[in-house]
């Protein structure tokens, strides 16, 4: 699986693994199924209770149409870049920065997608993904953002954090304070959370490590997290 490595504003290079166009094809394909089984139960309750004429196309409307329009912009708006596809296949949509997109960043996604990938099955978006060199489809692309996968592989899991780039520079120099038992903790600890998408974990874990060491920042706390572990192989690794 190809890897992308985004420079955040505040100068930290992060690596991320992209989602495979599998895992992509597969998520819609669930997102699709999902919509499916939900518009069908809504279907038959609405004709259940309404009679054929205008109060049942209008229900069918709001009922059934907008959701399956709105289903991926708001979802993702609403869980962090996830749609239940996503979720399922542990991938997620983020900025090429490292950041969360903001609503227009995904609006913009969804308003291409509805070409891309609607009117089309998905084809452009297909060939767009496998061409682009970054897995970025033309929504992507016009918003800046990049869906990664967040399933802990064994070399994200134990080298991509700890990666020593030639004439890196520590970000916090406080990491160099934390033992080797907190470091292995923490390193588990994130992958745990990312796994499981427990973002609460995350917070506490980063809460922890900021009360350990003093460190004040306003780095979202995978990122925090993600510069910790590389501060502290380099501090560890710098010769005496």
């Amino acid at each position: 699986m190809s890897t992308i490595r985004v420079q955040t504003a505040q100068n930290v290079a992060l690596e991320y693994e992209v989602a495979s166009v599998g895992d992509r094809i597969l998520a819609q394909l669930l997102d699709w199924l999902v919509l499916l089984v939900v518009t069908t139960v809504v279907s038959f309750l609405v004709d259940k209770v309404t009679e054929v004429g205008d109060e049942r196309r209008i229900l069918l409307l709001i009922l059934v149409g907008l959701p399956i329009l709105l289903y991926h912009p708001l979802c993702e708006i609403f869980f962090n870049g996830q749609s239940l596809g996503k979720r399922a296949r542990q991938i997620k949509v983020t900025k090429r920065d490292g950041s969360r997109p903001q609503a227009g960043d995904y609006l913009l996604r969804w308003l291409l997608g509805l070409i891309e990938i609607t009117a089309t099955a998905g084809s452009i978006a297909t060939v767009a993904v496998l061409l682009n060199g970054r897995g970025q489809r033309l929504g992507d692309l016009a918003a800046n953002t990049v869906v990664v996968s967040l399933k802990p592989g064994a070399a994200t899991e134990l080298g991509a954090e700890v990666e020593l780039l030639s004439g890196y520079q520590v970000v916090f120099p406080q990491a160099g304070g934390l033992t080797d038992h907190d470091v292995n903790l923490v390193r588990r600890l994130l992958h745990q959370s990312l796994k499981r998408h427990d973002f609460e974990l995350l917070n506490q874990v980063a809460n922890k490590v900021k009360a350990l060491t003093g460190i004040q920042t306003d780095l979202q706390d995978e990122a925090f997290l993600r510069t910790i572990l590389r501060d502290h192989a380099h501090l560890i690794a710098e010769p005496a």
